[in-house]
């Protein structure tokens, strides 16, 4: 069993894709696992995630047909994959900080807390800007 499951729902964004899974292929923690559920894209996000699978043994890629309820399907299937100890989220249109699976983990050591959130960050024009709540 690995300590956390990372899972990422996608659908039609290889725009972003490869910056989303870069991001998370750089963790600094590294005992971890992602799910990604393709959705039934129609675009090159399939293929893409390819390159992530055969590159990297800790990525798994699960094809479903899209079943027009957004994201919820695709992120059940997510669960029947997972083998981790915590659970995460990344939409595939997201970049994290190298550092954010080891300060989730730091953040619920530390506290004991069930579930652990963190701050969303948006960055343009080079400024960088905080987002509380959602």
């Amino acid at each position: 069993m690995v300590k956390v499951s990372v899972g990422i729902t996608v659908y039609n964004v290889e725009k972003y894709l490869r910056e989303c899974l870069e991001s998370v292929l750089n963790q600094t923690f590294t005992d971890f696992e992602v799910i990604m559920v393709d959705d039934g894209s129609t675009d090159n996000s399939f293929s893409i995630c390819q390159e992530y699978v055969a590159r990297d043994d800790r990525f798994k890629l699960i094809y479903q047909e899209n079943k027009g309820r957004g994201q919820a399907g695709a992120k059940n299937t997510c669960l029947k994959h997972m083998t981790g100890e915590y659970v995460t989220w990344i939409d595939s249109d997201d970049v994290v900080d190298n550092n954010y699976l080891e300060r989730l983990l730091e953040v619920q050591a530390e506290t004991g807390a069930d579930i652990v959130r963190c701050v969303r960050k948006y960055i343009r024009d080079g400024n960088v800007y905080f987002v509380k709540g959602y």
